[in-house]
């Protein structure tokens, strides 16, 4: 039987990340490990984006030397987190259909009432936010 005072189980980070097309893997494990710096990435649930950049070698790259699973996401659903994200681009949302990738995503794969734990850090061609669900403090 488990105690009502256990710790959550499963993954409780969130890792959403943007890049420019042909992005090297190098850029987004930069911006990811600047990202979760104080964080431990054997608690994240994987590596999420917008699903237009499920071509990106860069991603896919990135995500199997962390260790991650990568996960890809509607344009429409990340547009959708657009009034919970601190960041919003015209120059994104012209070329991905939302107005924030890293941050949207994120909060988007934590669920309803996820939070930015990390909101958008951005490295050269690359950008990462990290998020939590709800009820689980860091």
């Amino acid at each position: 039987m488990m105690s009502a005072e256990a710790e959550p189980s499963g993954p409780r980070l969130f890792i959403g990340v943007g890049c420019r097309r042909d992005c090297d893997a190098e850029a987004i494990r930069a911006v990811i490990n600047a990202a979760c710096a104080n964080l431990e990435l054997a608690d994240a649930a994987g590596l999420f984006t917008v699903e237009g950049k499920h071509r990106e070698a860069g991603l896919h790259e990135a995500a199997r030397t962390l260790g991650l699973s990568l996960g890809f996401l509607p344009a429409d659903t990340l547009a959708a987190m657009a009034g919970r994200t601190t960041h919003r681009s015209a120059r994104v949302l012209a070329a991905t259909g939302t107005p924030s990738v890293a941050e949207a995503a994120a909060l988007a794969a934590a669920g309803p009432g996820g939070r930015l734990l990390v909101p958008r850090l951005a490295h050269a061609t690359a950008t990462c936010a990290v998020a939590i669900r709800p009820g689980e403090g860091a």
